[in-house]
């Protein structure tokens, strides 16, 4: 075949005289770059090998890292992991050999992308997202992931999701926005962890996280550096009482100082917040986590107190007079997982109260059935959107939309094993969450995400806009 033939064949000429043309326009200082990427941006990318690996989350525990290519080059996502798994969650496929990684290896979830869902995929359009999650679930066949894993589809669905924005050469967080039907992009409102108890720290406190909101930030650096601020005030606070070990940090990232209840928790937080003058701007938050301490119908409080466990029981009752008690007494603009998961009538009942944002977490793991009946009851009024329990971008996007027109309020959330993915603050972004949960502003795999939120405000300039006092339906 000649030289010429070959133009001809493949309509070379006329994408070489385009290409040319346009950089005679752009008055391009090197032509030879600007026809180079010209003609790269005329051709359609798709998907063309997908390699999956082992790695470690920030517990030291095996999750999976996936490796997307296109002509646009890799793309790189990870899944993170929970400690526990509840019976509406999608599955995490383990390989349960106890003699590598105490059975938390992940070589079987590795194995189906770099076999299963890596030939499924190959040739198709990374922008069309939707496509590319129905193919991986048509290929499991289970209604709670369990044969290809949750872990594996939903590092191959987020690094699709990067592949398809590079391909429209916009931004992640306005690529989601799209795939959404949104127009709009909002900066969340951290929700910092700054104390760690129940099942993320070593310390006797019942409350798994004690959160600081800093709805009166003007902008999300300025949150940033309230909770930051916050954040070390606390520290010294904790050092002149408890001495240096009770600095000591939990999974992800807050302080865990040897208190048992949760008035000392929430004293040691509002002293901070009065030290560092942001009384009035910066809100309170708990993530309660009771079904870890739930025995039967009452709530053992110092379960973790092996001299004492037994002795400090609660009813649901109880339990909801003393939430709003505390409400009164601190401001606290949000409880997560307030009761058991299976204790849908005391969350119910707490929500009837009104005296704060409810989240579910274990009561609806993300889970579209749960969802649904939680709205109709008016079970709670907030959910927690963690990926890896439902395992694709697509569902994901589906579940929000599901919460918001119930005017639900939306936590974009990270897991106590994360990664260095900063995915979720995109995702934060492009849903318009009003609202992220990712740890302490301390712990790389945590700053990572709160770091990406600072350098999309810095990059959409004059058109950022923090949710603020906004933070629930913005």
């Amino acid at each position: 075949m000649s030289v010429q033939e070959f133009l001809d064949n493949h309509m070379l000429s006329r994408k070489i005289e385009d290409a040319v043309n346009a950089a005679v326009r752009a008055k391009s200082p090197d032509p030879v770059l600007f026809i180079s990427n010209h003609i790269k941006k005329s051709v359609s990318s798709v998907i063309t090998k997908i390699t999956a690996r082992q790695v470690l989350d920030s517990r030291g525990i095996p999750t999976i890292e996936v490796d997307l290519y296109t002509n646009k080059g890799m793309f790189r996502a990870s899944s993170p992991s929970g400690n526990c798994t509840g019976i509406y969650e999608a599955v995490e496929l383990r390989d349960g050999d106890k003699g590598r990684y105490l059975g938390k290896g992940v070589s079987r979830a590795v194995k189906n992308v770099n076999e299963r869902i890596s030939e499924a995929l190959i040739g198709m359009d990374p922008t069309l997202q939707s496509q590319i999650d129905q193919v991986m679930l048509d290929l499991d066949k289970t209604e709670n992931k369990v044969e290809l894993g949750a872990n594996a589809i939903l590092a191959v669905s987020i690094a699709a999701c990067k592949a398809g924005a590079a391909e429209k050469e916009v931004p992640l967080y306005k690529h989601i926005a799209e795939l959404s039907g949104k127009t709009s992009t909002v900066l969340p409102v951290p929700s910092f962890t700054v104390i760690s108890g129940g099942a993320h720290a070593g310390n006797n406190l019942a409350v798994q996280e004690i959160m600081i909101l800093p709805v009166g930030a003007n902008t999300f650096e300025e949150a940033m550096q309230m909770g930051s601020e916050t954040y070390h005030q606390l520290k010294a606070i904790i050092t002149e009482k408890y001495g240096t070990s009770g600095c000591n940090v939990g999974e992800d990232g807050g302080f865990a100082p040897n208190i048992s209840s949760f008035k000392e928790g929430l004293d040691l937080v509002k002293e901070a917040i009065d030290q560092t003058g942001y009384n009035g701007k910066i809100k309170i938050a708990m993530d309660v986590a009771a079904t870890n301490f739930c025995l039967g119908t009452k709530y053992d409080l110092d379960f973790k107190s092996p001299n004492k466990s037994g002795q400090n029981f609660r009813t649901g009752e109880e339990m909801i007079e003393m939430y709003v008690q505390l409400c009164a007494d601190y401001p606290i603009v949000s409880i997560e997982q307030p009761f058991d998961k299976e204790d849908w009538e005391n969350t119910k009942l707490l929500s009837a109260h009104g005296i704060c944002q409810v989240v579910g977490d274990d009561l609806l793991m993300l889970n579209p059935k749960c969802i649904e009946r939680a709205i109709n009851e008016s079970t709670c009024n907030a959910l927690l959107l963690k990926m890896n329990q439902i395992g694709t971008v697509t569902e994901a996007i589906k579940a929000v939309k599901l919460a918001k027109d119930a005017h639900w309020g939306v936590v974009t959330s990270h897991r106590c094993g994360e990664t260095e993915d900063s995915f979720i603050a995109d995702l934060a972004v492009g849903l318009a969450t009003g609202q992220i949960k990712a740890g302490a502003p301390c712990r790389g795999e945590r700053l990572v995400k709160y770091n990406q939120l600072l350098r999309i405000e810095e990059e959409l300039g004059e058109r950022a806009v923090y949710a603020g006092l906004n933070w629930r339906l913005p």
